[in-house]
């Protein structure tokens, strides 16, 4: 029995309802405080830099409805806060897409690029970039790529055996397939007009960011990580097997397909705002089970707000660091990998 389902089994609050007292936490104020810094910090840093009492000062006059014309006013408000917090909402979603599917599949490993999902929504996207559309046809491109890659991963699945072992490796083989069809958009792409739109939007990054477009992806990511953070007790129950959960009432592969549902919903909005980023959802999710555990109801949250942080500071070194911005999905894997190995030797160490 591995550590995700012996942590499972010791959760006998696992089918309690949430209450007040698990988001006060120790780890709660912490959060939040370390969240609203990096907040501040994205406000103000950047090539035209804002002190942070003047950022205080323009955000109070905005909620007071004070339309200012000034530089800084203009520069926090239309250009870096719609981007932050995009930035922040799509940090969490794929935080809690990689809690989710790690529970799930009971592997430290998987994020959601195994099931295809982020290339698939990718495919969708580049497309639309070769067709010369955006906006709301962008989304619902990627959106029907990342469902497309989904029906593929479970027909396969099901075809297979269906088990959490042949949906991974359906979710390699279409994740592959997905990927080649990438590359042969690029191939047919004009490569003085689309071509660098495609390669530089696969890269990930926010600096599309706009208020509508933080209109038109945030609602469906945060009413997504919302319904899959509810099914966390959920997908602790079916992590412990077929006949454990069915035992406990729950529809197996009914369940199951929602899950993954949700989490394409999320993938598919994320890759909308911000291309292809990864490394989040693999990452985030171990350095939030090295401050919570295995907890559930503090796992997921946990991994929202660093999911979010981590997001934001990312996009603001992206932006900060050199005069051209540094591609998101760059920086995101020099970041990632590092702290992936620092987190697996950390935990390694703890065992022993």
């Amino acid at each position: 029995m591995n550590t995700y389902t012996r942590s499972i089994h010791s959760s006998s609050e696992m089918v309690e309802p949430v209450t007040l007292s698990t988001w006060r936490a120790s780890h709660w104020p912490l959060l939040s405080l370390l969240l609203i810094a990096t907040v501040l910090i994205g406000l103000s840093v950047g090539r035209y830099s804002v002190a942070l009492d003047e950022i205080v000062a323009i955000l109070y006059a905005a909620l007071r409805g004070d339309n200012s014309q000034h530089m800084d006013a203009l520069v926090i408000l239309n250009v870096r806060l719609p981007r932050i917090l995009l930035a922040g909402v799509c940090g969490a979603g794929l935080a809690i897409c990689g809690v989710a599917l790690q529970t799930l599949f009971r592997n430290p490993l998987v994020s959601p690029k195994v099931l295809g999902l982020s290339s698939g929504s990718a495919l969708g996207g580049s497309l639309a970039i070769l067709a010369g559309v955006g906006g709301p046809l962008l989304m619902g491109a990627t959106f029907v790529s990342a469902f497309a890659a989904l029906f593929l991963v479970v027909l396969i699945s099901n075809m297979a055996g269906r088990t959490l072992m042949t949906i991974v490796l359906a979710g390699i083989v279409i994740d592959a397939l997905f990927a080649a069809g990438i590359s042969l958009v690029q191939y047919a792409a004009d490569p003085e007009t689309s071509l660098p739109a495609i390669v530089f939007w696969l890269m990930g990054s926010f600096a599309t960011a706009s208020w509508e477009k933080f209109a038109q992806t945030a609602p469906i990511l945060i009413a997504s990580i919302y319904l899959l953070n509810r099914m966390r007790y959920r997908i602790a129950v079916l992590a412990m097997g077929d006949d454990e959960a069915k035992s406990f009432g729950i529809h197996v592969a009914r369940s199951r397909m929602v899950v993954f549902a949700l989490i394409s919903i999320i993938i598919g909005a994320c890759v909308t705002a911000s291309g292809v980023v990864g490394w989040v959802g693999l990452v985030i999710p171990h350095f939030a089970r090295m401050l919570v555990g295995e907890d559930h109801r503090r796992l997921y949250f946990t991994s929202l707000m660093l999911g979010a942080t981590f997001m934001i500071l990312t996009d603001t070194l992206a932006r900060s660091l050199t005069a051209a911005e540094i591609p998101l999905g760059v920086l995101t894997a020099l970041v990632g990998a590092p702290v992936f190995v620092y987190l697996l030797c950390t935990r390694r160490r703890e065992r022993a």
